[in-house]
């Protein structure tokens, strides 16, 4: 897929269709010891923060279901995308979860997901 296409990501560089759904988030990680003490008081001790982004393509044909799931498919990938929080375009390495294509139509002229969905997790 080419630039042209106003897609809004990249993966290892290359355009992939824009996804249906696209939502932001950011984890933060604590350490082992954090928690609440017996007064009450929480103890965070942030280790980091990391991106999770959350991804659906709805209505997708065999060959886009299969170029998507392609381009997630290493165990580590980079992803090009607009940052909020940075408020500009990163490049981050992530991890996919798992991934789901459930079936809207199937026939001889007509192959469609009903949608292709997963989080995508920085690693």
């Amino acid at each position: 897929m080419s630039a042209n296409n106003k897609t809004m990501m990249k993966v290892d560089g290359v355009y992939i269709k824009t996804p249906s759904t696209f939502t932001w988030s950011i984890n933060e990680v604590s350490a082992s010891s954090a928690g609440r003490t017996s007064d009450g008081l929480m103890h965070k001790e942030r280790v980091t923060r990391k991106r999770k982004i959350v991804l659906a393509w709805n209505g997708v044909s065999r060959d886009e279901a299969a170029e998507i799931l392609n381009a997630f498919s290493p165990e580590y990938f980079k992803v090009t995308y607009y940052d909020p929080l940075a408020q500009k375009n990163q490049t981050r390495t992530f991890y996919a979860g798992d991934q789901t294509a459930p079936v809207k139509t199937w026939t001889v002229n007509n192959k469609v997901y009903e949608q292709i969905s997963f989080d995508i997790i920085e690693r």
